[in-house]
């Protein structure tokens, strides 16, 4: 369903939408939500928002820039809003009592995502949450967001094993791997904020 907001502009630069950001609202409802992220004044949006009960609404264009990521970074990209797509998904968030998501908003959402990995061919590693683009500002979607679900359907990134003890890696190598892969972290061997943030 289209609901126009007025929160957007123009892509910058030539690169192509080569990323799609998942976030949470952190609000009481999907209707407080929307009419936040259509509020001039807040002078924030995504390109669509997934109420819990699945249906969706589209608040920006695909080809507009909208206003979701806020200061970030991933792979060296600071302006993360002309590259990418943001979908907010109604949820009341770790302020107002973090819980699972609904199934049926989640259908929604794989829904969503499967179709713009098909329209622009984004690669697994460039479907995000935010928490991976500014760690150490936002945690959304969050823990109970069930990435390996949504890997498993094409969409993502999840580990197939776990690391044992005695093979871990110096931190400075897990550093370099994670800027590697895309994250804002620095290889400085101390285990510093934005490494912390980056692995929870």
């Amino acid at each position: 369903e289209w609901s126009p907001s007025p929160n957007h502009t123009e892509r910058r630069g030539m690169a192509p939408v080569d990323m799609l950001v998942l976030h949470y609202t952190n609000m009481t409802s999907a209707e407080a939500a929307r009419q936040r992220l259509c509020d001039p004044a807040v002078e924030a949006s995504a390109h669509y928002l997934v109420r819990e009960d699945g249906h969706v609404w589209q608040l920006v264009a695909e080809h507009r820039r909208a206003w979701h990521a806020g200061a970030a970074i991933w792979q060296g990209e600071p302006d993360i809003n002309s590259r990418s797509i943001g979908i907010e998904i109604a949820h009341p968030g770790h302020i107002w009592g973090y819980r699972p998501f609904w199934p049926v908003q989640l259908a929604s959402v794989l829904t969503l995502c499967q179709g713009m990995i098909a329209r622009y061919g984004i690669e697994p590693r460039n479907v995000l949450a935010h928490s991976d683009i500014a760690p150490n500002r936002k945690e959304d979607p969050g823990e109970l967001f069930p990435w390996a679900d949504f890997a498993a359907a094409g969409v993502g990134l999840w580990p197939s094993t776990g690391i044992v003890a005695a093979q871990v890696p110096p931190l400075i190598a897990i550093q370099q791997a994670l800027a590697d892969y895309g994250y804002a972290v620095a290889a400085t061997g101390s285990y510093d904020l934005a490494t912390r943030n980056s692995v929870l």
